[in-house]
């Protein structure tokens, strides 16, 4: 898999360096482009990036100043290249933003050979226009479902919405308040995002990338700090698949999870590469792998991952959401972790928190693997894990015995978190309906007494467990298991 994904990687980069090496500048004041941040410059900007692409391509060059404007359409061989103190900055009125699906700032529909780079910023004042969105709803101007004055993510606009879209380079920009996600790659092909910056805690649904059913796509060096989601990979649709995708030295915060795919998943996930990543302060897991929809997720490989101050470390789910459709979940190899999970909420303070949650609540094992009936998590393999856990759980809260595991619901339907299940069984280690589960070298610590097992395992099956230690206060039995076959531990 690591050749494959290397061999997308290096024809994505060296595509991009001829197309550079070919592009010919254009001034944004050749266009009457002004940059006061009043005038407002769709018009000037759309002509500027069709007159470029009918000359054959090159880069719409913004300098310094703030240059206001509604969607924009981007088109083949046209580069936006914002040098550094540029501001494409976008209006706050909601009427001036087009719809291809969902709405954006800078949109393109089946282009190719497009890019976004420089050092200057994209700003999508999005707690202005996320405001006036919910006010048009008020007036009864927009029609939304709109439940607590947070309207729909279809008519609040992103930063970028590209779909069905190949060869496509985001460089050096940063990326600031979208009032949904941040950025949407549709069903694209060849997308390479490397160094930027991601900050957008600005309202509801701020995603920092969304990766929806493409293929060959590489994710360097970005620097993440989102309201929601910081990657999330997502399968809209169930004849497509989201394949072969690294993400690799990158720094993430979320009030929700740092890397999660799956709670789109119709289709499918397969040969994904999570490699060198710094998650902190995030309110959910570091990586969330869910299959929930039907679709399947398929040899996902995560090395070198350090999480600080987080709600959860690792999180991998079978759900059936869509119509009795039980999701597949499959080698997955995991090495190279250290952890430290938070012992209160580890994103307070930010603007968009995740939720309060009933207190006091007792903290969930960091690792959770979690089938259904008949429906198993298989080949997954931790090795080199170290994982510390504030340990403190609460038996007056929610005390569940080994001999009560039936009360552990199975929640098929439900929208997948760590914390669905509310209480579990063990401080460390938690894996139900699953079979060859590999765990090596594997380090568990519990700062303060708890009253739970470290490692419980629930219909498990063909698995092994290999230099485990384990550090709790007043050591008492380590592992429990249950309904289980072939396990072994030593």
């Amino acid at each position: 898999m690591q050749a494959i994904i290397k061999k997308y990687v290096v024809a994505v980069i060296l595509c991009f360096q001829f197309l550079q090496s070919q592009a010919k500048d254009y001034p944004v004041s050749l266009f009457g482009i002004y940059s006061d941040g009043v005038t407002l410059n769709t018009r000037s900007i759309q002509f500027a990036i069709d007159y470029i692409h009918q000359q054959g391509g090159g880069r719409l060059v913004f300098d310094v100043g703030r240059f206001l404007t509604g969607s924009i359409h981007l088109k083949s061989d046209v580069t936006l290249h914002l040098l550094e103190g540029a501001v494409l900055l976008g209006v706050l009125n909601p009427f001036d933003y087009d719809r291809n699906r969902l709405t954006a700032l800078i949109l393109s529909d089946n282009e190719q050979n497009i890019s976004i780079t420089g050092k200057g910023v994209i700003d999508g004042q999005g707690r202005e226009v996320a405001r006036n969105v919910v006010a048009l709803v008020h007036k009864g101007l927009i029609k939304d479902k709109f439940r607590n004055d947070r309207p729909e993510v279809e008519i609040r606009p992103m930063l970028i919405y590209f779909r069905s879209c190949k060869n496509i380079l985001i460089r050096g920009v940063t990326m600031r308040n979208a009032a949904a996600w941040v950025q949407t790659y549709d069903q694209c092909k060849n997308l390479e995002i490397d160094s930027i910056t991601v900050d957008s805690r600005a309202f509801w649904n701020n995603d920092g990338i969304d990766i929806v059913d493409c293929d060959s796509v590489a994710v360097a060096n970005c620097y993440i700090d989102a309201a929601d989601d910081g990657v999330c990979l997502k399968s809209h649709d169930s004849t497509k698949v989201c394949q072969n995708i690294l993400v690799r030295n990158c720094r993430i915060r979320s009030s929700a999870s740092a890397i999660k795919f799956g709670t789109a998943s119709l289709g499918g996930f397969r040969n994904i590469r999570l490699i060198n990543i710094k998650v902190f302060d995030t309110y959910r897991s570091a990586i969330a792998l869910e299959a929930v929809d039907g679709g399947f997720i398929e040899n996902v490989e995560a090395d070198s991952l350090q999480v600080l101050n987080t709600g959860h470390a690792i999180f991998l789910r079978i759900g059936e959401r869509i119509d009795g459709k039980k999701g597949r979940l499959e080698n997955i190899r995991i090495s190279n972790v250290s952890a430290e999970i938070a012992a209160t909420k580890p994103d307070a303070g930010y603007e968009y928190e995740g939720p309060i949650e009933d207190m006091p609540r007792n903290i969930s094992p960091p690792i959770i693997i979690a089938g259904l009936p008949g429906q198993m998590v298989t080949n997954v393999s931790f090795n080199n894990i170290e994982l510390k856990q504030p340990g403190g759980g609460n038996t007056q809260f929610a005390k569940i015995l080994l001999n009560e595991l039936d009360s552990v619901p199975e929640k098929p339907d439900a929208y997948p978190e760590f914390s669905m299940f509310r209480e579990l069984p063990a401080w460390g280690i938690y894996v139900r309906h699953a079979s060859d589960v590999q765990f090596t070298h594997v380090k568990l610590i519990c700062n303060k007494k708890d009253y739970r097992t470290a490692v419980v395992l629930d219909d498990v099956h063909h698995s092994e467990l290999t230099s485990l230690t384990i550090q709790e206060p007043g050591g008492k039995k380590t592992l429990y298991q249950r309904n289980s076959t072939g396990i072994v531990f030593k």
